[in-house]
């Protein structure tokens, strides 16, 4: 092994561990739901994204069980070569049902989708304009493109305004923003965003994943929500949060628009095709979400009530509507404490620091799901405020 490649490592990671410390992965047993089991004692588990509760569906389990045995475990292949199964193109076809769009095209996840659309759509005579706090897969993505690159500040309108009317002489200009953003959970202002770009002649690519089965009448998402589905040019999501939690992105949008990534986009083309159970599982549980709207209005239900008892315990939790709650706990190492001590208490949460929020923006992220019963909300919130005393005690 080359030893000054390893000697830098080691102080880089030396360094980290004495600034923000070593992330290391919580291995947990028992399958996805609103408990996990975590050093062999059973948690309430707010640390997920199964919003719908679906990935522990007994539906949802069958449809991939039988699937595994008829189809078997993967495909081997990419899909430009053997490894399309009609479940595949039934799948694309559901999603494109569920959002409103002519069509869409399956990728192995939808950091995947993110990756490769930019590149696939746009070239250095175009424009991209990218929200601050967009997720990582989108920054990655487009820094992968040849187009030239704006940011704007995090819901910024009059920023956004201006970085549109600057960029004029550009070929195509794109507007790109999470539809709901993971660290805050606030939902983009679509309406006014997709004013701009029809007065600015530019194209919208809202990546939907934390909103796709959450929000809209149908779970449809982000558009849905604000009335304008089917109205998104380019729209990315994921089939590993609400829809079931397994794996797989998407990419929907105009026929024009999909058939070009079949065509150029890399992570497509270059990777094994999605497991054709997993697409079962998935083309099951949007059959759930649109026929089953109790289970968002649970959610609501369970969010709402949740966000209250924070609020009466006397934490700073930002505003919003969606299940993503994030708990202020800035400055240091204090919401890692907490969640340390929450964790203690029986309440699975993580703490998120920099450099996953800027500094000084320590927050706990809670993530409600439709499957956590009335027990399970009172535990967490009997938690929360015995964790509170014990802090305002030391």
């Amino acid at each position: 092994m080359n030893a000054t490649l390893l000697d830098r490592l080691r102080a880089e990671l030396e360094q980290r561990r004495a600034t923000a410390g070593l992330r290391r992965d919580l291995v947990v047993s028992g399958a996805q739901g609103p408990t996990l089991g975590v050093g062999g004692e059973p948690l309430v588990n707010f640390a997920s994204n199964d919003y719908l509760g679906l990935a522990g569906d007994p539906e949802v389990l069958d449809s991939a069980q039988e699937a595994l045995r008829d189809l078997g475990l993967g495909v081997a292949a990419g899909r430009v070569l053997c490894g399309t199964r009609t479940v595949h193109s039934e799948l694309e076809a559901g999603i494109a049902e569920l959002v409103g769009a002519e069509d869409a095209v399956l990728y192995s996840s939808c950091f995947d989708a993110n990756l490769g659309v930019f590149d696939a759509l746009l070239g250095p005579d175009d424009v991209i304009l990218s929200d601050a706090l967009n997720h990582a897969s989108l920054i990655d993505g487009i820094r992968l493109a040849q187009a030239r690159r704006r940011v704007f500040a995090h819901a910024d309108l009059d920023e956004l305004e201006r970085c549109l009317a600057d960029s004029a002489e550009a070929r195509h200009r794109l507007i790109v923003t999470d539809g709901v953003f993971s660290m805050d959970g606030d939902v983009v202002a679509l309406p006014q965003v997709s004013e701009l770009a029809r007065r600015y002649d530019a194209a919208l690519l809202v990546d939907d994943s934390h909103a796709t089965g959450v929000l809209g009448a149908t779970g449809a998402g982000t558009a849905e929500h604000f009335g304008l589905k089917g109205r998104i040019d380019v729209l990315t999501g994921t089939l590993g949060k609400a829809l079931g939690g397994g794996a797989g992105g998407f990419v929907a949008g105009s026929r024009a628009v999909v058939e070009t990534l079949r065509q150029v986009s890399r992570p497509y083309i270059f990777t094994n095709a999605m497991v054709p159970a997993l697409a079962v599982a998935a083309l099951t549980a949007i059959r759930i979400a649109r026929g089953r709207p109790e289970l968002r209005e649970r959610l609501a239900a369970n969010t709402s009530w949740l966000r209250g008892e924070l609020r009466d315990l006397g934490y700073e939790v930002l505003p919003g509507e969606h299940p993503i709650i994030p708990v202020m706990l800035r400055g240091g190492t204090l919401a890692r404490d907490v969640a340390a001590a929450l964790r203690r208490e029986g309440v699975l949460v993580f703490a998120l620091s920099h450099p996953v929020v800027p500094a000084g923006e320590e927050r706990i992220r809670v993530q409600v799901s439709a499957s956590h019963t009335a027990e399970h909300l009172e535990r967490a919130a009997a938690a929360f405020g015995r964790v509170r005393t014990a802090l305002a005690g030391s």
